[in-house]
């Protein structure tokens, strides 16, 4: 007994050393690649499933892990909360955050670093609900246990500041019942959910994970971008053997599958990349790959169809009290289908080097221009020089203007879809994607229901110390709309009527990253996540999901990793 005891405590004195450390041995640039490698297991994309997942194999097989980014320990952006928008900002060749605009206008990031989307999000951690499990045909136990084993490194309780304990008492006080308390359970009513922002204000993220690897069992490469997937034949059915890849340099090299029925290719570049790099490969529609010269080896026009984006509008609500600095903590998961959340802070004036000219640049967090989280831009005016109009516009709002915090309402579901195209034939470069935003009347009568929530809670007796008792709240709609960040001129006029609010809803409609969809089960892959046709591929990511779990989808992402290898 004793021994096991020693044992476990150097394992976890190990652990805690590295995760300090932040320095894998397995890892390292993929210019250190050699020309042909041989492995078990090739896990395309480092991000929010893969860590998890290469971890996990790592324990009984040899695995191989290729990610198109960087290391997120290499910086301190990444890490620090309070950075939180400079790396959204950042749209630099080497940025960790790659920027794409949907066809509808909305500007969105795709991740691109070791821990994918869990290294540029708001930072909130809650599983999926029970009926989502069910639908899924998961293994309650085994998703239990999954979660767990995920929660024991990334997750936090927060500690709730003045104003977003004024948003939780405010969504109590207005019906949002009943009183969840800290819970990572996805439970009707208010809760204050998990973070991965530690109570020093540090993010962890998937990569951190990766301190369950077996040292020897793995190796992960940076910045490696995947051309595409190899494939040879047992008889007529395509089986998947190999990929090839090109480092930094654009050095190519190659890499295979060991010998054995159970090896495989696991697709895990998210909902931009797995559907994009299967169509690279020729698994899509062929007529499509076949108007840009691909080889078809699976004809599947479902193929980055139902792509869907859960979408977001948001409030701000100036403050004539001081606010803190905070994300995403508290959660009210309402009944009609609209989740109410809110985030505060007075670095939405914050001032940072300009990335291109090195002279102070004014920042404002989630509503900066250059961050685009609150911008939606029509496609014939996405120019550097509307940007920096809004720069600019942005520039002359007066600091005291700016403080407080904004409230904001998501969509559940949704249930309208788009799809997701190749552009070109480069890898690195965005697909074209269309999420068709409100395109189901149900999605734009949860937005409204959603809306008229948080005009219940501004006006509480609880949030009252947070918002000027003569400030109307279709003023408030008028201010958000009218934020230059916004390019599409906005509708919303004198009233906070349905109509007026179906048109706040269009009008300002952004994203906070929940984007899935492209290789959904039963139309892409199969209930273990096979890739439909094909032997020895599967897809392991959020674009394998028909709608985005819980509030919010990274604990589910991570757990996916985790639960579909163990």
């Amino acid at each position: 007994m004793a021994f096991f005891i020693l044992t476990g405590l150097f394992v976890l004195l190990s652990v805690s050393q590295q995760a300090r450390g932040q320095n894998y041995t397995f890892m390292r640039e993929a210019t250190h690649a050699p020309p042909v490698a041989y492995y078990d297991y090739i896990v395309i994309g480092g991000g929010t499933a893969g860590c998890p997942l290469a971890a996990t194999l790592s324990r009984r097989y040899r695995v191989l892990v290729l990610e198109r980014g960087g290391s997120p320990y290499d910086d301190d952006r990444v890490l620090n909360m309070a950075h939180f928008s400079d790396v959204l900002s950042d749209t630099s060749a080497s940025s960790p955050s790659q920027r794409f605009v949907s066809e509808e206008g909305v500007i969105n990031s795709r991740p691109r670093v070791l821990g994918g989307g869990s290294c540029l999000n708001a930072g909130f951690f809650s599983r999926a609900g029970a009926g989502y499990v069910r639908a899924a045909g998961w293994d309650a136990r085994e998703v239990l246990s999954a979660y767990r084993w995920v929660e024991d490194v990334v997750a936090f309780q927060p500690e709730l500041g003045p104003w977003q304990a004024a948003v939780r008492r405010g969504l109590l006080e207005t019906g949002v019942v009943p009183d969840n308390g800290f819970t990572y359970d996805h439970i009707p009513g208010t809760k204050v959910g998990g973070s991965i922002f530690d109570p020093e204000g540090r993010r962890h993220t998937a990569a951190d994970l990766l301190r369950y690897s077996r040292p020897e069992g793995i190796d992960v490469l940076l910045r490696a971008r995947v051309a595409r997937i190899l494939f040879s034949y047992k008889g007529t059915k395509p089986v998947a053997r190999g990929v090839v890849y090109r480092d930094s340099q654009g050095i190519i090299h190659v890499a295979y599958l060991n010998q054995g029925d159970a090896n495989e290719i696991i697709l895990s570049a998210g909902a931009l990349g797995s559907p994009q790099l299967l169509m690279l490969s020729g698994v899509g529609p062929a007529d499509h790959l076949r108007s840009y010269g691909l080889d078809v080896v699976v004809d599947n026009p479902e193929v980055g169809q139902g792509m869907s984006d859960n979408p977001m509008n948001a409030i701000f609500v100036p403050s004539p009290s001081p606010v803190e600095l905070s994300l995403i903590q508290v959660v009210g998961i309402t009944r009609f289908g609209s989740y109410i959340e809110g985030a505060s802070g007075a670095d939405w004036t914050t001032r940072t080097a300009s990335t291109s000219t090195g002279t102070p640049e004014r920042s404002f967090g989630m509503f900066s221009p250059q961050t685009g989280q609150l911008s939606t831009v029509p496609p014939k005016q996405r120019t550097p020089e509307a940007i920096a109009r809004a720069v600019e516009a942005m520039s002359r709002v007066p600091d005291a203007a700016m403080r407080g915090g904004f409230i904001l309402e998501k969509v559940l579901g949704p249930q309208s879809a788009g799809s997701l195209a190749l552009r070109n034939l480069d890898p690195d470069d965005n697909p074209v994607v269309s999420f068709n935003y409100f395109a189901h009347p149900d999605d734009l009568r949860r937005c409204v229901a959603g809306i008229e929530e948080i005009e219940r809670v501004i006006r509480s007796r609880a949030f009252a110390r947070f918002a000027y008792p003569n400030f109307a709240f279709p003023a408030m709609l008028n201010v958000t709309a009218e934020f230059p960040v916004n390019l599409m001129r906005a509708n919303v006029r004198g009233g906070s009527d349905p109509a007026a609010l179906e048109r706040f809803c269009r009008d300002t409609v952004m994203t906070i990253w929940h984007y899935h969809g492209g290789c959904q089960v039963g139309r892409v892959v199969d209930r273990d996540y096979r890739v439909l046709g094909i032997d020895a591929l599967r897809v392991i990511d959020g674009s394998t999901f028909n709608a985005s779990p819980g509030t919010n989808p990274q604990a589910t992402v991570m757990m996916l990793g985790r639960q579909t290898q163990k």
